[in-house]
């Protein structure tokens, strides 16, 4: 329930950006900032809700954050300016970090049997996908009848219902040895990530060579050249950077940024494809999304139950093929095109979507100690994180500029160029799922195994 209701959040918003963008005089950028608000917080915790749930307890940790992505779903649905709507949706934000690795370290704890852990996770991957496929349907069908704020009220309930159960079904759980916080670390992913969104969302307007966004830029480079050598040093840093040796895990990494950066971008350009240059309403729109929304529903379980007989290549090599041709057929749409063409390329792209979860997951925490599966999730969770922020800014910022910039054209003409990145990030994980399951790349993940202070985790199904 409370990863259904995060990752619902990553993506629900979208249908209700015209809406939000006509009654609180937003502009495009403070859009942007509305879903990156959201995606960034959230990315910038998650390792370090990661590392405090192992010291002080899972379930007293997740239950902490379900309150708090309670209260701010709650703010959200009452902000009366955009200002305050980002500031809330960061509030949500800091809740919802400690869910998602959280749950990770809970199910990797509960269920010890190789085979059942191998399919818990493939259902953890699969809600993630699903919830973030299915939220522009559930954003379409409550802005129309009962306008945008409904679309954050609606996960309160969700909110106390999962904190009382939690309270009832899952027990209490601790690290043997907790890692100790690292506040400078987390400070400066706050700065690199932060930094590098504002810079790609604000210079647009402001200008790329302009002193402030020059600026930001190298803060956030200096803060990348300071954090790895500092990690390094760590007995337990925020960022394990030995993970990273490890070609599976670093390639599900880049596999889940370029995933996320995807859908991310999809979904913001589809919405304000369907209804500023189309003209439907929030509900037809949402609509429309449906058949990719299905899709994804059907084979993101597909997709854990063929890592755990098959392994990881097969799914994602479907999944960076699905993506890739979907985005390329949606470059040519036009404001005119018949509304079959686009559902054909929604139908292939939830495909794609659906089956890419489940072996991100699988392969961030194959081989490593049981009592590092936080981190390691927190991890992966973080980059799909990531690539949502970045697909946002630099899509959503490509097409604007073309929209408005001195040869500016009309929404779905400047659309095309995103739709293109788009499919480029389908390649990304179409080349990287072959070459991350490869022999060369298991048996750099084997050494990465041995050489952990702690014993691997066992059972675990390897990527190939």
């Amino acid at each position: 329930m409370s990863l259904f209701i995060v990752g619902l959040d990553n993506t629900i918003v979208n249908l209700a950006l015209p809406s939000i963008q006509r009654e609180l005089g937003a502009s495009v950028s403070s859009l942007q900032w509305t879903i990156d608000a959201y995606t960034l917080v959230l990315a910038s915790l998650l390792m370090l809700s990661g590392s405090t749930a192992d010291r002080l307890g899972r379930r007293r940790t997740f239950q902490t954050g379900l309150v708090l992505f309670g209260l701010g779903s709650l703010l959200c649905g009452v902000a009366p300016s955009i200002g305050l709507l980002i500031a809330f949706r960061a509030v949500q934000a800091i809740g919802g970090s400690m869910l998602n690795p959280v749950a990770m370290s809970i199910i990797t704890n509960t269920f010890t049997e190789p085979k059942e852990r191998a399919r818990a996770i493939g259902v953890w991957g699969g809600v993630v996908g699903l919830s973030m496929a299915i939220g522009p349907v559930v954003g379409g069908a409550l802005v129309g009848p009962f306008g945008w704020r409904s679309i954050f009220w609606i996960n309160v309930p969700v909110a106390i219902a999962a904190v009382v159960l939690t309270a009832l079904l899952v027990p209490e759980s601790r690290a043997p040895r907790p890692r100790r916080i690292d506040p400078v670390g987390q400070l400066l992913v706050i700065v690199f990530l932060a930094g590098l969104t504002y810079g790609i969302i604000e210079g647009r307007e402001a200008g790329y060579g302009s002193p402030r966004i020059l600026g930001v830029f190298a803060l956030a480079l200096l803060a990348v050249v300071v954090l790895v050598p500092y990690e390094k040093r760590r007995r337990d840093p925020l960022l394990e950077l030995r993970f990273f040796r490890s070609v599976p895990f670093s390639g599900a990494t880049v596999i889940a940024i370029s995933a996320m950066a995807g859908l991310a971008g999809f979904l913001f350009v589809n919405s304000l494809y369907l209804q500023d240059a189309r003209g439907y309403s929030a509900l037809h729109a949402g609509l429309l999304t449906l058949p990719m929304a299905a899709m994804t529903a059907v084979f993101a379980p597909l997709s854990g139950r063929l890592v755990g007989a098959r392994g990881a290549r097969l799914p994602l090599v479907v999944a960076g093929s699905g993506i890739t041709v979907g985005a390329a057929g949606l470059s040519w749409a036009t404001q005119s095109t018949s509304v079959w063409p686009l559902m054909a390329c929604y139908v292939v792209f939830g495909i794609g979507f659906g089956l890419v979860n489940a072996p991100i997951t699988n392969a961030a925490v194959s081989g490593m100690p049981r009592s590092q599966a936080g981190v390691a999730a927190a991890i992966a969770s973080t980059s799909r994180q990531v690539g949502a922020s970045f697909g946002v800014a630099v899509i959503g910022t490509v097409v604007t500029a073309r929209v408005h910039g001195p040869f500016s054209t009309g929404f779905a003409a400047a659309s095309s160029v995103g739709w293109w990145i788009i499919a480029g990030c389908g390649a990304v994980v179409l080349v990287l799922g072959l070459v991350t399951t490869s022999g060369w790349a298991r048996a750099s993940a084997a050494r990465v195994a041995d050489g952990l202070e702690d014993e691997p985790s066992p059972g675990l199904v390897p990527a190939r």
